[in-house]
């Protein structure tokens, strides 16, 4: 593992959604530490948003940005608990035409090592949405920094061997045999 120094760096847009009922963008610090890494990786902030805990809300967000051009991957924060409020997964874990399996349990593996047993609160989830990477993480900040410090910034660099996302994405909707997002 590690980065083939041959290969260029390819920036990507990504959008970040915070789901929350009591959040707004200046104490939305989940969203923050997401927004600053990616440009601080060297990505594009593409859009920013933030909804309350409403399934409808959160999959028309979803789905809006996974229908835009401008967009390769959303990373959602927030409502992946147990509470009656906490509908993230419930609202796109429906729409993946693909679900990730291994992101959840790689987040868990990370998490565990963090927070121990606690970790099994939370139901990371990630998927592909009209060949869009979608990543769905618990609300805290330390949850954001784990999963983007050791899982999504090595799997959405270019440079990442043995291999990434980044160069599967021109890919992702060849079943459809039309080579571009729709």
């Amino acid at each position: 593992m590690g980065q083939n120094a041959e290969r260029a760096f390819v920036s990507i847009k990504i959008a970040v959604l915070t789901v929350s009922d009591t959040r707004t963008l200046a104490d939305d610090k989940s969203g923050s530490t997401l927004a600053e890494r990616i440009t601080g990786a060297g990505h594009i902030l593409a859009d920013r948003a933030i909804v309350t805990d409403d399934v409808t809300k959160i999959r028309e967000r979803v789905l809006s940005w996974s229908n835009d051009l401008e967009i390769d991957v959303v990373i959602t924060t927030g409502g992946t608990g147990f509470t009656g409020r906490d509908v993230t997964p419930e609202a796109l874990e429906p729409i993946f035409e693909k679900r990730m399996d291994g992101f959840s349990e790689v987040f868990h593996r990370i998490s565990y090592d963090k927070i121990g047993t606690s970790t099994i609160q939370s139901r990371a989830t990630g998927g592909v949405v009209n060949a869009t990477f979608v990543f769905v993480l618990p609300g805290s900040p330390g949850a954001c920094k784990d999963a983007w410090d050791n899982i999504l910034q090595h799997q959405l660099d270019y440079r990442h061997m043995p291999c990434n996302f980044v160069e599967i994405m021109p890919r992702l909707d060849e079943h459809l045999k039309r080579g571009v997002k729709a």
